[in-house]
């Protein structure tokens, strides 16, 4: 497991882009799952929508995204302050099966699938109370900073 602090130490983002609050699980090169606690605070409410809040479906690939660069991180054995990156650079099969709003509790999986070169691929997905809300299959490039 690993408390926020400790995920600051493999995720470069800071607030507001920080989308990773815990990592609940993790197993070096085959999965992980994090958490991330859904707020009315969160900034991207006061425009999508303002009377029907919603959290943007990009984000949720973003949050998938950041656990997944955890678990490459950890893999890896690198981390940010090494002077590596990991940078999103495509994305297929993105679905989205509901709506994720605030009070929710957004469990994100990652499976590392294989890495070929600097390129890693990762199946994921985005549950709340044990129902998927979203799945994407993500390539992230790994980048010496």
């Amino acid at each position: 497991m690993m408390d926020i602090q400790t995920v600051r130490e493999y995720l470069p983002h800071r607030y507001p882009f920080l989308l990773v609050d815990r990592v609940l699980n993790i197993e070096p090169g085959k999965r992980v799952e994090a958490i991330k606690n859904v707020t009315i605070n969160e900034p991207f409410f006061n425009g999508h929508f303002p009377d029907e809040p919603i959290m943007p479906g990009v984000l949720i690939i973003e949050a998938m995204a950041q656990a997944a660069g955890v678990l490459g991180f950890v893999t890896e054995n690198k981390r940010p302050a090494d002077g590596y990156m990991y940078l999103l650079v495509g994305s297929d099969k993105a679905r989205f099966r509901r709506q994720v709003v605030p009070g929710d509790t957004l469990h994100l999986y990652a499976e590392h699938i294989v890495t070929k070169r600097n390129i890693l691929k990762f199946s994921c997905e985005a549950k709340v109370e044990g129902k998927i809300v979203a799945s994407a299959d993500l390539l992230v490039a790994e980048k010496k900073v």
